[in-house]
C-alpha cells in the first residue's frame, strides 16, 4: 500500500469531515449543506468553483503548476438514501428517515481529500475537473449534469468514478473493461376485470389471477431474451389489488425491475413483458397495459481507460481485480461514461462477515479506505500527466 504522503497530512481532517457529512445527510437535489462544504473545501484547495450544475452540484477546476496537459475529470456523488440508521455510532445521522447508507460521504470527502492534496503541490500537467454530483440514487443527477452541459462547461478527455466496494478487501481494488453495471429499468402491469362478490365469482372477472400469473412468469423472461452467456434479471417488487376480504376488486398492478448490460435486451424485455401481461389478461377475459420506463443505462467502461486506470491503481493498492463479473446494480455515472471515455473503480471496503453491505441501515462508510481511495486519485492525475 502506498499513500500519497500530502493526503496522509488531511486524512484525519477528511474523515472528521466525512463524519460531519454523515451526520447531516441529504437526499437527491437537497443537498445543499453539502454543496456549501464542497465548494469551501475545494476553493481552500485553490481550486475555481463553480455551483448550481444540476441545482446542488459543485465542479472545481484545479490547475496544474507544470504547464498544459491533459484534462481529467474526477467525480464523486454526495446524496444520501431514505432510509432510518440502525448503526448507533456517535456520528450517526442526525436527520430521521435518512441516512449515508451507500457511502457517498466517504466518497465526497475521499475526492475531496486528493483535491487538498493535488492543490498543496499542484505537481502535475494539465487540469483536473473535480465533478462533485447530486442525485445518483434514483434521480439521476449525472444525466441532469450532463444534459445541462457539464462537459460543455468543463471539457475533459477522460472521466473517471468511484464506489467504495463491500465484501472485497480493503486494500485491494477492482477494474474491469466493457460493462461493470447494469441497466435499471422499471416496469407496471395494470390489470382491469369486473369487480364482484367474492362468494360469486362466476359473475365477475379477477384481475388478480392474471397479476398472479404475471408475476410468476415475468422473471422467466430473462431466459428468453438474455444471451446464455449474460447476466440479467427481472424482479418482481410489487403487487397491488383490493382492499377488502369479501371482494374481487376491478383492478390489480404488479411492478418491478429489470436489469440488463445490454440494449438489445432492455428492449426485448419491454416487449416480451407487454405480451406475456396481455396473454395473462387474456386468458381470463379481462384486459392489460404494461408500461416500460427506461431508467439508468448500463455503465460501460473503455478499455483504453480501464488499462490506464488498472496501472495506476496498482501503484497504490496491494491488488487489482480483473475477474469480479459485473454487478446488476446500476449507476449514473454511467451517462458521464456515455460523453466521455473513461472508467468506473472499485474501491475495497473490507470483505468480513459482519461488514454490512450497502444499502443497509447498519452501512457505514470505512475510513480506513478513505486515504487509499484519495491517493488513487492523485496517482491518476499524476501518471495521467506523465503519459
Amino acid at each position: 500500500m502506498r499513500i500519497d504522503p500530502a493526503v496522509a497530512a488531511v486524512a484525519d481532517e477528511m474523515i472528521a469531515l466525512r463524519r460531519d457529512l454523515h451526520r447531516h445527510p441529504e437526499t437527491a437535489f437537497e443537498e445543499r449543506r453539502t454543496a456549501e462544504v464542497v465548494a469551501a473545501t475545494l476553493a481552500r484547495a485553490g481550486a475555481s468553483v463553480s455551483t448550481g450544475l444540476a441545482a446542488t452540484g459543485v465542479v472545481g477546476v484545479l490547475k496544474g503548476a507544470r504547464g498544459a496537459g491533459p484534462r481529467i475529470g474526477l467525480r464523486a456523488d454526495m446524496d444520501a438514501l431514505d432510509i432510518a440508521e440502525r448503526t448507533g455510532l456517535t456520528h450517526a445521522s442526525e436527520i430521521h428517515g435518512k441516512m449515508h447508507a451507500c457511502g457517498h460521504d466517504g466518497h465526497t470527502a475521499t475526492l475531496l481529500a486528493a483535491a487538498l492534496a493535488l492543490g498543496a503541490a499542484r505537481d502535475f500537467a494539465g487540469e483536473v475537473v473535480f465533478i462533485f454530483q447530486p442525485a445518483e440514487e434514483t434521480r439521476g443527477g449525472g444525466r441532469v449534469m450532463v444534459e445541462e452541459g457539464l462537459f460543455d462547461r468543463f471539457p475533459v478527455d477522460a472521466v473517471f468514478g468511484m464506489h467504495n466496494w463491500p465484501g472485497l478487501a480493503a486494500g485491494a481494488a477492482a477494474i474491469r473493461a466493457g460493462p461493470v453495471m447494469a441497466t435499471s429499468d422499471i416496469f407496471e402491469a395494470r390489470f382491469e376485470g369486473v369487480g364482484a362478490h367474492a362468494a360469486m365469482p362466476d359473475q365477475g372477472v379477477d384481475p388478480l389471477v392474471a397479476a398472479a400469473q404475471f408475476a410468476l412468469a415475468a422473471p422467466g423472461v430473462v431466459r428468453r431474451v438474455a444471451p446464455a452467456t449474460d447476466a440479467a434479471v427481472v424482479t418482481v417488487t410489487q403487487i397491488h389489488g383490493g382492499d377488502a376480504w369479501n371482494v374481487i376488486p376491478d383492478q390489480a398492478i404488479v411492478r418491478g425491475t429489470a436489469r440488463a448490460f445490454h440494449q438489445s435486451t432492455r428492449d426485448r424485455y419491454a416487449a416480451e413483458l407487454r405480451r406475456i401481461a396481455e396473454g395473462c389478461a387474456a386468458a381470463i377475459g379481462g384486459s392489460a397495459t404494461l408500461n416500460y420506463d427506461y431508467g439508468y443505462p448500463p455503465t460501460v467502461n473503455d478499455v483504453a481507460e480501464s488499462a490506464f486506470a488498472a496501472s495506476a491503481v496498482g501503484g497504490v493498492v496491494d491488488r487489482v481485480h480483473d475477474d469480479l463479473p459485473p454487478s446488476l446494480g446500476a449507476e449514473d455515472f454511467a451517462y458521464m461514461l456515455e460523453r466521455r471515455p473513461g472508467c468506473y473503480i472499485w474501491l475495497g471496503a473490507g470483505d468480513g462477515a459482519d461488514t454490512p453491505r450497502l444499502h443497509s441501515p447498519y452501512y457505514d462508510f470505512n475510513d480506513a479506505i478513505l486515504p487509499i481511495g484519495a491517493s488513487i486519485w492523485t496517482e491518476i492525475v499524476r501518471s495521467r500527466a506523465a503519459a
